[in-house]
């Protein structure tokens, strides 16, 4: 399969040029292959979250090239970076962030009228697609604050695939679950991932979920320490 993330030689230095720079993250190199459902693990304070920031085009790298797509966007414009982390890349954090005085289907429309401007009948349709897809379909008027931990995650999974996204980032998505409910929620993204071919790159200190995955990436001290290979990438082509 294709390569859809190439990190060469990432570094992260904070305080540049003063007294107390520091550095972050120490030449990282990583490749992830289209489809593939990754976890990344480590302690707190590796550089777990700065990495994520830096995939996700949140936060520039101080060296090195980030290629996603084939595309290099350390040379792009704050413009163009904007445009392709709207396009490409969807987020499921920790704390699912939706808005709760929003009904689920609101949340779930947000990455497309920022895209687009104004909500419309096919925005609508797509996203209560998207809530029956995650079974919460009857609950696509429901504001976000009278649902539970696990619906509000599910709201956030569809909202992090309304724009189709090539790759979803997810920050500790089950952190705040219980048992059940965490494994419900990292099903769920499987499922997606195996059905639509959507690449996931999952921080998590939970090794039973990490054992689900195709592989698991150690970071330490800023620095990749393992990369393990759990099962091969065996997906559907991601529709055109």
């Amino acid at each position: 399969m294709a390569d859809l993330l190439v990190l060469d030689g990432i570094r992260k230095s904070y305080n540049v040029g003063t007294p107390v720079e520091t550095e972050v993250l120490h030449g990282i190199d990583l490749v992830l292959k289209a489809g593939e459902f990754v976890a990344l693990m480590g302690p707190s304070g590796c550089g777990k979250s700065t990495l994520l920031n830096i995939v996700g085009l949140l936060d520039r790298p101080t060296s090195g090239h980030l290629f996603i797509d084939g595309e290099d966007t350390t040379l792009l414009a704050e413009a163009a970076l904007t445009r392709l982390r709207g396009h490409s890349i969807g987020f499921v954090f920790q704390y699912h962030h939706l808005i709760s005085a929003f009904t689920a289907r609101e949340n779930v429309i947000m990455p497309m009228l920022v895209d687009h401007g104004r909500p419309d009948a096919p925005m609508e349709r797509h996203a209560d697609e998207l809530l029956d897809q995650v079974g919460l379909g009857k609950w696509r008027d429901t504001r976000a604050m009278n649902m539970s931990g696990g619906q509000q995650q599910r709201v956030a999974i569809a909202r992090a695939l309304a724009m189709n996204p090539l790759l979803v980032l997810a920050d500790e998505p089950t952190g705040n679950l219980d048992t059940a409910s965490a494994q419900g929620v990292f099903e769920l993204m499987r499922r997606f991932n195996l059905q639509r071919g959507t690449t996931f790159l999952v921080v998590t200190h939970n090794h039973e979920l990490a054992a689900q995955c195709d592989r698991i990436i150690d970071l330490v001290d800023g620095r990749l320490t393992g990369d393990r290979r759990i099962r091969a990438i065996d997906r559907v082509s991601r529709p055109g």
